[in-house]
């Protein structure tokens, strides 16, 4: 299960260059100033989000549930938060409750990350 997290993070680290190679080239020509903002906040985000699940991964092959429980609230936080904000930047639609849901999981899943890191 680990290896799901790292290849995720992985994954998640491809997103965003390709996502801010987009923003940066193509974005202007499509996207206003503030769609553009949005959207370089969600690439940020992805891009943070990617090491943390490797670092996450590494840990749940040591750690067990409670890194695995961070990895799939980071995991699962970056999605809808990133997700709801491209969303919005690319499309004008907004998904609702969708990122600060995900903001919470991914709080959460530092928090728990943390612990898992700590722990004995």
């Amino acid at each position: 299960m680990h290896r799901l997290w790292i290849a995720l993070g992985g994954l998640f680290g491809f997103a965003a260059v390709a996502l801010s190679a987009w923003a940066a080239h193509a974005g202007p020509r499509v996207l206003d100033a503030p769609a553009l903002a949005t959207l370089g906040t969600a690439v940020q985000l992805l891009g943070w989000h990617a090491p943390s699940l490797v670092a996450a991964g590494l840990l749940a092959e040591r750690r067990g549930r409670l890194a695995h429980a961070a990895a799939g609230l980071l995991a699962v936080g970056a999605l809808l938060f990133v997700g709801a904000l491209t969303l919005r930047a690319l499309s004008g639609v907004s998904l609702g409750p969708a990122a600060p849901t995900g903001g919470v999981a991914l709080m959460l899943g530092w928090g728990l990350l943390a612990a898992a890191a700590v722990r004995r």
